[in-house]
């Protein structure tokens, strides 16, 4: 009989996990659009201020709340959480060493200003209060012998499709009666809609190309007409459901995307036009050759109609280098959360005439 050691069978688990955790996600690819009008754009140098000795790692999330305030989320030698002011200055951190954090998502701000982390790591949201204080938490983090042969970030597809469990969730949004809606995620396949209270409501989606199949439903957001936005990034579309979750349409013209976003914030109800950005990400592997056609972001009407891009892949001041997560309060002032780039931007876009269009359908 074959004898395997200890560390042996360690790496052909680990090397199975990685596998079949990397296997769904396609490349990143050019977007079909063309012809798209580019927006005229500038990065606001050294935005964002640290006090000496505070450092930032893989800027995973970004989102403003209704007083300007910027949250991000990020991953440095653990994950953290920081909150700045509206002109950029470090203001404090919030929940350091929950039970919830371990490997940084996404963060998002709901239209009472509480601030959620989405932890892929632990597969937990958690819902902090403007002061910082623990409200709720949906999902539950793997007992702690069961997790012992996962590093964060690896593991296998399960689909497990459980009402109140998650499997590597990405984001989170919000409807203009509170309802929750999750992307979920690496290990599953699907969008969950929560009542405010956190009490499931339904579930819908399954790996897969076809309708109401994901291929890492990467991020989401919600309009004031209560349809979702899923940025399905290894399907290369962003998915448009109604409240119900029932299929609306797929935009299949720009690229996979890492990050969506609409525009408004999560209130108040009358926030004027509504767009929808999305980000063609240089992928957080950054392969040299894709530099050259991904790394722009979208703003489009939320029919799917292309307005134009702005941005391209790159380390300078006003490129990005994987847009993990973007803020579109104020339609005219970005603010971006990248990966490769260790750090987070504040653009502000400077449209001109209305450009010509072409269709995302």
């Amino acid at each position: 009989m074959k004898r395997f050691t200890v560390p042996a069978l360690a790496a052909v688990a680990t090397a199975g996990a990685l596998s079949l955790t990397m296997s769904p996600v396609q490349a990143q690819s050019r977007a079909k659009a063309t012809n798209v009008p580019t927006i005229p754009h500038e990065a606001v140098p050294n935005f964002f201020k640290n006090p000496p000795g505070i450092y930032t790692g893989e800027h995973m999330g970004i989102s403003t709340d209704s007083k300007g305030n910027i949250y991000i989320y990020h991953r440095a030698g653990e994950t953290r959480l920081f909150q700045y002011d509206a002109t950029g200055k470090f203001v404090r951190e919030i929940g350091r060493n929950n039970y919830g954090e371990s490997f940084a998502h996404s963060v998002r701000v709901d239209a009472q200003d509480n601030i959620w982390t989405v932890d892929e790591g632990t597969d937990m949201l958690v819902k902090f209060s403007p002061a910082g204080q623990v409200l709720m938490t949906i999902g539950r983090r793997e007992d702690p012998l069961g997790s012992l042969s996962n590093m964060p970030g690896q593991g296998i597809f399960h689909g497990r499709n459980e009402k109140y469990r998650f499997g590597r969730e990405t984001d989170i949004a919000w409807d203009q009666q509170g309802n929750i809606f999750v992307s979920d995620g690496y290990f599953d396949a699907r969008v969950v809609k929560f009542d405010k209270n956190g009490r499931f409501i339904k579930a819908v989606g399954k790996r897969g190309p076809g309708n109401l199949e994901f291929n890492t439903p990467h991020s989401i957001a919600t309009d004031f007409q209560g349809n979702v936005y899923v940025g399905d990034r290894g399907n290369a579309r962003v998915t448009v459901l109604d409240n119900d979750l029932n299929l609306k349409a797929n935009y299949d013209q720009v690229g996979n995307p890492w990050a969506v976003c609409v525009s408004g914030g999560p209130g108040p109800k009358d926030p004027g036009k509504q767009y929808l950005y999305v980000s063609n990400s240089w992928p957080d592997s950054a392969p040299a050759a894709q530099a050259e056609y991904t790394g722009e972001v979208y703003k489009m009407e939320l029919d799917g109609t292309i307005i134009g891009k702005f941005g391209k892949g790159g380390k300078a001041i006003g490129e990005f280098s994987t847009i993990h997560q973007m803020d579109c309060r104020d339609p005219n002032t970005i603010y971006t959360a990248e990966i490769n780039n260790w750090r987070s931007q504040k653009i502000l876009l400077k449209p001109t005439a209305a450009p010509s269009r072409t269709s995302a359908h």
